[in-house]
């Protein structure tokens, strides 16, 4: 087994000197995009690029305080799936049905039971009812994925077509009426000026945030997207971080389909129609890695500001419906040859990712080299069998 005298020897080893070489593996240094702070400002300078654009194409309409309001109530809905997706991709998988999970979820908590029990009860009723179905539909996710070894591209996709249709069997293909007032007053209020939908994404976002980077669940997250073996190894239960991930993106999902529930004022099984794909697009242009094991909650809320600026700017400009999915379909590829060309170009993930890699960590004959750490330290000092990669649940093969 190559690498065993590295790994259960790790003790015995000297200690190797950190590499803390300002210069990148290709002796040419980082540049200003290659910290997440520098790919942030980059966003930061885009977005502000789209506003420029919108305010000299539509100077009247674009910095009317209406629209901007109007772009952030959309840009809420897609923010908080984002939060979800943000995580799953993270974690080394993706989660398709996202859209569809919308639907059933906003359907179900429209149902006539459901609503004459929120007039009974309270209106929050309907918003347990909806997070539960999402969770649910997302612990479905999770449990075939991680456990059934099922890959998480065709799991989610016969998700999104079964949830899909559940929800036009519920609602009989019919919009369904949101007909508590207290829910719409609540909902499509503001706090301070700011639209109460806007103010539940910077929640939601926060959380993520804090979930993300200051706790253990976070690091496990960036572990086994990463490299799910190595993080096995390390002693994470990966099956059942897999499945957490996704039940946190059904959670998304329900929240999301209150939000919008509110701001149509209807249940319907067509809402979140695209979503998916407009969810992904925005990860994918903060920065998160497709490959898993990096990515920034920041970096998403970023990515859903471009994306949805991105299409008021068109629809200000009268830009038909094609050309702006051509756009935006030329956008998403732009942005992962991006990525894809600073991850090739320099090391990704935290620093402390690097003791997950054993790459990273090992020569090709198992010994510790300059900048890693054994594996064997990794495990505790016990012994690695060799287990091939590449295994993580839900993922496909390791390009």
């Amino acid at each position: 087994m190559t690498g065993s005298t590295a790994t259960t020897g790790g003790a015995d080893a000297p200690a190797p000197p950190k590499d803390r070489s300002p210069a990148g593996a290709n002796g040419k240094g980082p540049g200003l995009m290659a910290g997440p702070a520098g790919r942030q400002l980059g966003l930061v300078v885009a977005l502000a690029l789209l506003c420029i654009v919108g305010a000299v194409t539509a100077p009247e309409r674009f910095v009317d305080i209406d629209n901007v309001l109007t772009i952030l109530r959309l840009a809420a809905v897609i923010g908080v799936v984002s939060i979800g997706m943000t995580f799953v991709i993270i974690g080394g998988g993706i989660d398709l049905s996202v859209g569809a999970l919308v639907a059933l979820s906003s359907v179900w908590a429209t149902t006539l039971a459901t609503q004459q029990m929120a007039g009974n009860f309270h209106w929050i009723v309907m918003v347990l009812t909806a997070i539960a179905v999402g969770a649910g539909a997302g612990l479905v996710n999770g449990i075939v994925i991680a456990y059934g070894r099922i890959v998480a591209f065709i799991a989610t996709l016969a998700m999104l077509a079964a949830a899909r249709g559940l929800a036009e069997i519920i609602a009989n293909r019919r919009t369904q009426i949101v007909q508590n007032q207290g829910f719409l007053d609540f909902f499509t209020g503001d706090v301070l000026g700011v639209p109460t939908l806007v103010v539940i994404w910077a929640l939601v976002s926060i959380g993520g945030w804090v979930l993300l980077n200051r706790t253990t669940f976070g690091r496990h997250t960036f572990a086994v997207g990463g490299n799910a073996e190595a993080a096995r190894l390390a002693g994470i239960r990966v099956q059942w971080h897999t499945l957490k991930l996704y039940v946190l993106s059904g959670i998304t999902c329900g929240i999301a389909a209150v939000m919008l529930m509110a701001r149509t004022t209807t249940g319907s099984s067509t809402h979140g129609t695209l979503l998916e794909l407009e969810v992904i697009a925005a990860v994918v242009i903060g920065g998160t890695l497709l490959t898993g094991g990096r990515g920034t909650i920041v970096g998403t809320v970023l990515g859903v500001l471009i994306f949805t600026t991105l299409g008021n700017v068109f629809t200000l400009n009268n830009l038909s419906s094609s050309v702006q999915a051509v756009a935006r379909g030329v956008i998403i590829v732009l942005a992962v040859l991006l990525q894809t060309r600073l991850a090739e170009g320099r090391g990704d993930g935290p620093g402390w990712l690097s003791r997950f890699r054993p790459g990273r960590g090992e020569s090709s004959s198992g010994g510790p080299v300059a900048g890693g750490t054994p594996a064997g330290a990794v495990s505790g000092g016990s012994s690695v069998p060799g287990a091939p990669g590449g295994d993580r649940p839900g993922a496909g093969p390791t390009p």
